[in-house]
């Protein structure tokens, strides 16, 4: 298998073959997800939720950024490993954004950085391209900022946003990113945006008509049981293999022999 690079994750795009990406945190996940074949993993700063019992993204560090992207790359041979910029990591200003963005490149070996926000960003998504990091920039229902959308809504469900939307998505594209991020966008607005762009789309909520598709591994593992996205499909339910531990555990069946260590007969009859 080869290594994925931002120019065959294009022609994926170009042939009308989806990308598939999941959001994974650690060794053991990334080292499954890239033997089964993903393209994309993403660190995402939503390690914050579903690893460190944050009630949300905003207090993740970068340093948290880094000792998790570090353990998915060394998961990832084969995968295009991508590290979320986390909140106040590059808002601030332009030099702040490239050095954070060559920090999670340099001590976290991803292979790219994904910030999110479009137009308003546009300066600090052309000097972290001109300096040689790939970039995907996320539009839509952002979650660093949930507050200043007043919670996690749908986005560009009106004129007005839906134009916004598709604004920041073509001066993405501009500056340089690589890839998009469509996150709880209606998917016919998704569809014509992804029609338009050259550059491949990612949809997590945003319908089948992206280029590629994102979930995050808690979620579609079935990890995740507080709260369930209307987007989120489960294709694995952990929850019922631990139910049946614990009660093969309680009924005396586990472990059996099989499962357990033998002693030659004659050695144990010495001991005693």
């Amino acid at each position: 298998m080869v290594k994925k690079t931002i120019f065959s994750l294009r022609k994926q795009k170009e042939n009308k073959e989806k990308i598939t990406m999941v959001t994974s945190y650690d060794y053991s996940s990334a080292r499954i997800l890239d033997n089964a074949g993903v393209d994309m993993i993403l660190v995402g700063d939503s390690l914050g939720m579903a690893v460190l019992g944050y009630e949300d993204t905003l207090a993740v560090t970068m340093e948290d950024m880094i000792h998790h992207s570090r353990a998915v790359s060394r998961g990832a041979k084969n995968a295009f490993v991508v590290a979320d910029l986390p909140f106040m990591s590059y808002q601030a200003s332009v030099e702040d954004a490239v050095r954070n963005s060559g920090r999670l490149l340099k001590e976290g070996r991803v292979n790219g950085v994904k910030l999110e926000g479009g137009a308003e960003f546009a300066p600090h998504i052309k000097a972290i391209v001109k300096a040689f990091i790939p970039v995907i920039v996320h539009i839509g229902l952002t979650p660093q900022a949930v507050y200043a959308l007043g919670g996690y809504k749908v986005q560009g469900k009106d004129e007005i946003l839906a134009k916004k939307l598709i604004e920041d998505a073509r001066i993405a594209q501009e500056c340089g990113a690589f890839a998009l991020v469509l996150e709880c966008v209606p998917y016919a607005l998704a569809k014509l945006i992804t029609e338009e762009l050259v550059i491949p789309t990612i949809g997590i909520g945003a319908g089948k008509y992206c280029d590629g598709q994102v979930l995050v591994w808690h979620d579609l593992m079935g990890l995740n049981t507080e709260f369930k996205p209307k987007f989120v499909k489960v294709y694995s339910n952990p929850l019922e293999g631990i139910k049946n531990y614990i009660n093969e555990v309680k009924e005396g069946k586990f472990p059996d022999e099989e499962h357990s260590f033998g002693m030659d007969d004659e050695i144990l009859k010495r001991i005693y």
